[in-house]
């Protein structure tokens, strides 16, 4: 059976590959290379770490709400909730909902942050 990479391995190599010619670079294009270093890395995780990272959010949200829905529904309505002041920081559950679902996308966007309690 022919395999393919996955799509986060394919990100991997462009990435390993573009540190390894960085060196060789101008400056200027050393700083360029290494944004798109970055860049892939967050793919990467976005790709690894997003769709467990969405599935609990919607899990949070759907609880906080009382009912299921997509995470663009429950997300649009819990904004709404607490934009209207019908949700607060006082409301049951939802500071430790909120901190778990940005926690999730922190470690997506900036891995190497260290969250101190």
């Amino acid at each position: 059976m022919i395999t393919h990479p996955k799509t986060e391995e394919l990100a991997k190599a462009v990435a390993d590959w573009i540190d390894q010619v960085r060196p060789s670079l101008d400056p200027h294009n050393q700083f360029l290379a290494r944004v798109a270093v970055n860049v892939l890395g967050v793919v990467q995780r976005e790709l690894t770490q997003g769709p467990p990272a969405e599935a609990e959010a919607v899990r949070l949200m759907a609880e906080l709400l009382g009912h299921p829905g997509s995470f663009a529904e429950l997300n649009a309505e819990l904004c709404d909730r607490i934009r209207s002041g019908e949700l607060t920081v006082e409301s049951p559950g939802l500071a430790p909902a909120l901190t778990t679902m940005a926690m999730a996308q922190v470690a997506i966007d900036q891995p190497k942050y260290r969250h101190e309690v």
